[in-house]
């Protein structure tokens, strides 16, 4: 199945969520490297982009310029909004997603995020300047509504189909669930009837069983995978292949596992330098060690070292399965 986003194909329409921390430029490729329709950037704040704050950059050096790459932002003001869309545009960006569902207090507190659905006339002037300032698609990502009593996702999602959005992900819950009990696929239909552009579904996708029931409840256009990714960047290839016939990946095991693990972690490194990488390795590696039923001594010594080539020694061990804990 084909999905077109303006003059974009998305094949297969399974898509990378923006995950804050995590979605990160590394993570990202590799994700792509075994198959997704399209990625998206871990959340990047629109002023502080723009004013050039540490760290907000190097978010933003997410492969922009990469086929089927989306760059996500979020704000509460249209003046930075157009012109932080301007800038990820100008260093190659193909996409530009706009954050209505972050559900962060952070975030929401400073009126950006899911908070923007409960001000949808304020949040239309953010989708009108990005739309306004930049010739690439824009999409926008949200959630139900605010809470049980503002289920307003399929008002704002038209709203913003008339302003230019070109595509809508919903997250099948509310803001003030954040991520408690189920997401309620079903719910995402209500905004697929609302608008024509296509909807894509979001929330507990963790395998191509959810994937194919949330597609069958929403009657969505394709799925988003967020979490269910964590320690298995090859799940949404998997999910391609057994819903669209797409090329089944090579999920690696052994060696090819530790291969592929010690790659991720020295891209960490290089990407962050060693004393920020080291840090931001760590929650990823702990999902591999997850998967791989690593020992607790063992995945502590990996987690605790601060001695990278020590870390690559352990790994070899730490994602056998049959591996013993250390005298």
């Amino acid at each position: 199945m084909t999905l077109r986003l303006a003059e974009k194909d998305l094949t297969p329409p399974v898509l990378l969520a923006p995950m804050a921390g995590i979605t990160d430029r590394p993570f990202r490729d590799l994700v792509m490297r075994f198959g997704a329709g399209m990625v998206v950037s871990e959340m990047v704040a629109s002023q502080e982009m723009v004013q050039a704050k540490p760290g907000v950059r190097e978010r933003a050096e997410l492969s922009a310029d990469v086929e089927n790459t989306a760059v996500q932002l979020a704000g509460r003001e249209a003046h930075w909004m157009a012109e932080a869309a301007r800038q990820v545009v100008d260093r190659g960006a193909r996409v530009i997603d706009i954050n209505m569902g972050c559900p962060a207090k952070k975030v929401t507190n400073g009126y950006s995020g899911s908070a923007l659905l409960k001000t949808p006339d304020h949040a239309l002037t953010l989708i009108e300047a990005v739309v306004d300032a930049v010739g690439v698609p824009v999409t926008l990502k949200t959630r139900l509504g605010w809470d049980d009593k503002l289920l307003n996702a399929p008002d704002v999602a038209r709203r913003a189909q008339e302003a230019g959005i070109r595509m809508v992900t919903i997250h099948g819950r509310t803001r003030c669930q954040f991520y408690k009990g189920r997401a309620d696929w079903q719910a995402i239909r209500a905004v697929k009837e609302a608008v024509s552009i296509p909807v894509i579904a979001n929330g507990d996708i963790i395998d191509t069983e959810a994937a194919q029931t949330a597609l069958v409840e929403s009657g969505a256009d394709g799925v988003m995978v967020g979490r269910g990714a964590q320690g298995k960047p090859w799940l949404l290839a998997q999910i391609c292949h057994d819903l669209y016939g797409a090329a089944a990946p090579d999920i690696p095991v052994g060696a090819d596992l530790i291969e592929m693990v010690r790659a991720h972690y020295q891209a960490m490194l290089s990407f962050y330098g060693t004393e920020l990488g080291l840090r931001v390795a760590r929650k990823h590696l702990g999902w591999y060690m997850d998967e791989a039923g690593t020992p607790a001594t063992l995945r502590r010594a990996v987690l605790t070292s601060r001695d990278t080539d020590e870390v690559l020694q352990l790994l070899g061990d730490a994602l056998n399965s049959s591996a013993e804990v250390a005298a």
